[in-house]
């Protein structure tokens, strides 16, 4: 299945990825979550490439404050992540994703 939807090319939101989104694009959903830039569970889709560039730098700048990194998140946002974080990495080996095997395997 495809990410991208139609004329517009629209994300065809987190959910729809494999794996619940192990890529780039749901890691930085997550931590919009994480932040609070997005409501938490909406996979944002329906959105186009501005939109996901948006986020991408909206997410960016969030991190900034912490260097990107979250062992320097304060103790409420750095238990968010946590658990945003596992509870994603739980779903997606769930449905089989393995992160030992790359994508040749």
């Amino acid at each position: 299945m495809s990410m991208i939807h139609s004329r517009q090319q629209t994300y065809a939101g987190i959910d729809a990825e494999d794996h619940h989104g192990m890529t780039m694009t749901g890691r930085i959903i997550r931590d919009a979550w994480v932040f609070g830039l997005l409501p938490e569970g909406e996979g944002f889709a329906g959105k186009g490439a501005g939109d996901l560039q948006n986020l991408f730098e909206a997410v960016h700048k969030a991190w900034e404050p912490y260097g990107q990194l979250p062992s320097r998140l304060p103790p409420e946002l750095a238990e968010r992540h946590a658990r945003i974080h596992a509870e994603a990495v739980a779903r997606a080996k769930g449905m089989g994703w393995d992160v030992e095997l790359g994508d040749d395997d």
